[in-house]
């Protein structure tokens, strides 16, 4: 019986892949946790997708769960089953649990230490499997934190704002598994525009990051409007910051882009500035291996699709070189796709533009596109785009 109960490892100490306990835990973007080693192994094999989720992962960092990682020590230092409430191994009592911490939340009677340590204990929760995150759903905690999330009026105290980030943290997680509708009152309510429009200037980093991602989610839910001037002023401004926190304005990259997905916010975009700091982004990146800059040259050529976006990079006096730069680049095919079509885009229509683009070096980087592992269909645009140029390829075999 001892040796048995040495050998049980609840589920929510399990890694998905290996099924063995956890002994470096780290939060992929979909929100579901896995052992570092065997994810990366997964990753290395070529897999773009989340092993549990199967969604395509936008992003491939790895956030180190210390929660989770916490509760594990305890429970080894114990040498038995560790739970913060309840031992409910087989999720027996979820329903009740979730219900008590629910009405934790709500009650008037409840102390902010008390509201604070039932959303650890559901973000605890959260780090499960899909299956606890639809109890968790069902739940209605979901629409529950997102009305606390924005309900502080502006107030910025450090109290305030730790409640609030615990708050976001645990939302974000239940984006994938939870019905986005109730964020559509967030836009439509002038308090909780003003409060999300707040917490994106003055909330921490976290708090920043998390609402970068409420953004995201909403751009790609088609029945929520996202074409706000003061979200899309929020967070073009985080592209913009003075201390250049690529984490940070990589969020704000990531949104911004998402934002682009919708016709009816590219006009917003351009007025409040976005192909200026996109393109600001992408030359700080140069040199760097951020992996935003391919995703921010994705949004540029979705900005270039409209008539005031290529009246705006043309008149950028780095705007056709930043695209050149990002033609060929090592392991972000995706970024060249953009960037080549991008110029196609462009050098269709204006002298000028084919002009910067064989001055910035455009025909070596396409002749490296070329040579390289890309798929067939960026080639093709390459090709393209170098027949177009092809009148204005230099004539001195030295400059070939």
């Amino acid at each position: 019986m001892k040796e048995a109960r040495k050998m049980w490892v609840p589920e929510l100490f399990r890694c998905p892949i290996s099924l063995d306990l956890f002994t470096e835990p780290v939060t992929l973007c979909t929100g579901q946790t896995y052992d570092r080693p065997f994810i990366q192994k997964w990753l290395s094999a070529g897999n773009l997708t989340c092993p549990v989720t199967m969604l395509k992962l936008q992003d491939l960092s790895m956030v180190p769960n210390h929660t989770l990682h916490h509760f594990i020590h305890q429970w080894l230092q114990t040498g038995q089953q560790f739970y913060p409430e309840h031992d409910y191994p087989n999720g027996s009592d979820i329903g009740i649990h979730l219900a008590e911490l629910k009405h934790t939340l709500e009650s008037k009677n409840s102390t902010s230490d008390q509201k604070l340590q039932a959303l650890k204990k559901i973000r605890l929760l959260s780090e499960d499997l899909p299956d606890r995150k639809e109890d968790l759903n069902r739940s209605g905690i979901f629409q529950l934190l997102i009305e606390m999330g924005f309900g502080g009026e502006g107030k910025s105290s450090h109290e305030i704002l730790e409640f609030v980030e615990e708050v976001l943290c645990v939302a974000i997680r239940l984006i994938p598994f939870s019905n986005l509708g109730c964020l559509d009152y967030v836009i439509n309510e002038k308090p909780k525009l003003a409060s999300f429009v707040f917490l994106l200037e003055e909330g921490t980093a976290m708090i920043k990051l998390c609402l970068c991602q409420l953004v995201e989610a909403m751009a790609f839910s088609s029945s929520i409007e996202t074409n706000e001037v003061p979200i899309i002023r929020a967070i073009i401004s985080l592209l913009n910051h003075e201390h250049h926190d690529f984490e940070l304005s990589g969020a704000g990259v990531r949104a911004l882009s998402a934002l682009c997905l919708a016709r009816s916010s590219l006009e917003n975009l351009i007025k409040e500035g976005a192909v200026d700091s996109l393109i600001a982004y992408i030359s700080r990146a140069e040199g760097t291996k951020n992996s935003r800059a391919g995703k921010a040259t994705m949004a540029i050529e979705r900005l270039l699709g409209e008539e005031m976006g290529k009246e705006s990079l043309m008149r950028n006096s780095n705007g056709v070189r930043a695209l050149v730069k990002m033609v060929f680049r090592v392991s972000d095919h995706e970024g060249s796709e953009s960037a080549v079509n991008g110029l196609m885009i462009l050098c269709c229509e204006s002298k000028e533009a084919r002009e910067e683009a064989v001055s910035g070096g455009v025909l070596t980087q396409l002749l490296l596109l070329l040579q390289s592992q890309c798929c067939l269909r960026i080639k093709t645009r390459a090709r393209m785009l170098l027949k177009l140029l092809g009148s204005m390829w230099p004539k001195d075999p030295k400059h070939v």
